[in-house]
């Protein structure tokens, strides 16, 4: 939750972050001090009682992208933090859900352990995966003798972002044998479809472009969602160093700022120590 009264102020947050990482305290006694708190908050704090499952669902997405940025940045403080923010939605979920007697949290756990164990025979039971293919393999039979789902498909949100879904279903039907044969067979694949683009150049034939190359770094074992990122994170540092050294709300020559661009990648290289 991003307003004051869950979170506190920066002030308050700051001397969290720079709290120890490791507490002498019981953990099983904070779980309980920690529901505690969130629950006089829901009865408690103004904002906390209006909300609902639907309300948060943008800050639950926006609490897991700052999660993984901090993991990106090596951001370990932060880290911490993130992932208190997300087990704050989840408590908090749990706390709105019991008020319906739809479930709560003992619930949520108890189901989070069944999972665990029975998606996890190879750990538990009698089960022989002898590497990370034979367990997505028998992670998705389980899950569809689970689950009343009509298509392995089912499991993969529409509303995950566009390149992490296709990610996602690409490694589905690969763990049933609809893939290809080989990395040489994806590159052919992007030439191809990078070849239809540029012919028909289509939103359509696009897609598939990026669809082949969702495929083919699946293949190199690189993720997009993850490559893209990065890709961003570059442009943004680059572009804002270009803003550094021209004003390019008067118009610069397009020669000045490629200059400064290029400058901005050596600089990159040589902290890197690529060069």
């Amino acid at each position: 939750m991003k307003q004051e009264s869950s979170k506190g102020s920066e002030v308050g947050r700051q001397n969290v972050v720079d709290q120890p990482f490791r507490s002498t305290r019981d953990p099983a006694d904070l779980f309980a001090e920690y529901i505690l708190i969130l629950r006089q908050l829901r009865s408690q704090c103004p904002w906390d009682r209006d909300q609902t499952h639907a309300s948060m669902t943008h800050l639950l997405i926006e609490e897991a992208y700052e999660a993984v940025q901090a993991i990106e940045n090596d951001d370990f403080k932060g880290l911490k933090l993130e992932l208190g923010d997300l087990l704050l939605h989840v408590v908090f979920h749990a706390i709105m859900a019991a008020e319906t007697d739809t479930f709560d949290l003992t619930d949520v756990i108890e189901a989070s352990i069944a999972k665990l164990i029975s998606r996890h025979p190879h750990v538990f039971g009698d089960v022989v995966a002898e590497n990370a293919a034979d367990v997505l393999r028998n992670w998705e039979a389980i899950k569809r003798s689970e689950e009343s789902r009509s298509s392995l498909l089912d499991g993969v949100p529409e509303s995950l972002p566009a390149l992490l879904a296709a990610y996602r279903m690409q490694e589905k039907v690969g763990s049933v044998g609809f893939d290809f044969a080989s990395l040489s067979d994806c590159a052919e694949k992007v030439i191809e479809e990078a070849g239809e683009f540029r012919d028909a150049r289509s939103e359509e034939e696009f897609g598939d472009l990026l669809f082949s190359l969702v495929n083919y770094a699946r293949h190199m074992g690189l993720m997009p969602d993850r490559a893209l990122r990065m890709a961003n994170a570059r442009f943004r540092a680059r572009f804002q160093y270009v803003e550094s050294r021209v004003n390019v709300h008067r118009s610069p020559s397009l020669e000045a700022m490629e200059r400064y661009w290029n400058e901005a990648k050596r600089r990159e290289k040589s902290e890197s120590g690529h060069e």
